[in-house]
């Protein structure tokens, strides 16, 4: 059942947002205003431990998933319920709905800044990000109907036009995507 929020003079049908970052930057606020306009929030361990300590109650990925996080920690969000909500097409959201998975219509992910550590070798090994980098490939692929952040600086405006338009245009939900590619290719050299 899709439940709709009213969003200025719009009609937002009810959103999913996936959370998982190593920059909680904004992510506080950010997390507050999408729960204020009705959307649902689902959120990694760790980030979702950081909001609730805030005071904001997010569902854990486990709800999607029906599977808990495994390894210590490794395995969190590589899971078909988690990647078919994000790279289902328009077309394809029936498909889902059947096999019991819920869309998803905004990623929000930032990866571990290597650049900013003096780590031994086995601690950074320990946080390379396997499925945050697949999380953010997998949205910016689907553009057309996934909005993807990887910069809490992007967190406001797409805030505003949520609230503004009941959605991000196609535009820049495009220059979201090629950010976030970016984002990635600077992750892996």
């Amino acid at each position: 059942m899709v439940v709709n929020v009213f969003i200025s003079r719009y009609i937002l049908p009810s959103m999913r947002v996936l959370l998982s970052v190593s920059d909680r930057t904004g992510i506080e606020d950010f997390s507050r205003n999408i729960l204020d306009i009705g959307g649902e929030i689902y959120a990694t361990s760790g980030t979702r431990n950081f909001l609730i300590s805030k005071g904001i109650d997010v569902r854990p990925v486990e709800e999607l998933t029906n599977f808990p996080e495994i390894l210590g920690g490794r395995v969190k969000t590589l899971h078909p319920a988690v990647f078919g909500g994000i790279l289902a097409r328009k077309d394809q959201l029936g498909e889902i709905e059947k096999l019991g998975i819920k869309s998803i219509d905004i990623v929000v992910v930032n990866l571990y800044p290597f650049e900013r550590t003096e780590m031994i070798e086995s601690r950074l090994i320990e946080n390379i990000d396997i499925g945050g980098v697949a999380l953010i490939r997998a949205a910016a692929k689907n553009f057309e109907r996934v909005t993807i952040l990887v910069d809490p600086s992007d967190y406001s405006w797409v805030l505003n036009e949520l609230r503004e338009k009941g959605e991000i245009d196609i535009e820049k939900r495009r220059d979201l995507a090629i950010k976030a590619f970016y984002h990635t290719s600077r992750y892996d050299s």
